[in-house]
């Protein structure tokens, strides 16, 4: 039995990936409902897709640069995540 209570079958564990961060020390990112002109939409979608960014992305990135540019982005503000998959360690 395993701790859970569940017969494990006396299979062998797989070995585990690339430790990953735990969540605890990842910033947690704020959600926000954001409703938009459906054209408006459509052409932030357009231009994303442009620079191969998620709409998301696209909004995060104008935001940052529209604070950054008028002087009030947080010195304190996190970095925007890299895109893609993370990257595996050199000891993997």
């Amino acid at each position: 039995m395993t701790p859970a209570g569940e017969p494990d079958g006396g299979a062998p564990r797989p070995e585990p990936r690339a430790a990953r961060p735990p969540r605890a020390a990842r910033q947690e990112r704020k959600q926000v409902l954001l409703r938009l002109d459906p054209q408006v939409y459509d052409a932030l979608a357009r231009w994303a897709g442009e620079e191969l960014r998620s709409a998301n992305a696209q909004i995060e990135f104008l935001l940052r640069r529209a604070l950054s540019e008028s002087g009030r982005l947080p010195g304190g503000a996190a970095p925007i995540p890299p895109r893609g998959r993370p990257r595996r360690t050199s000891d993997s």
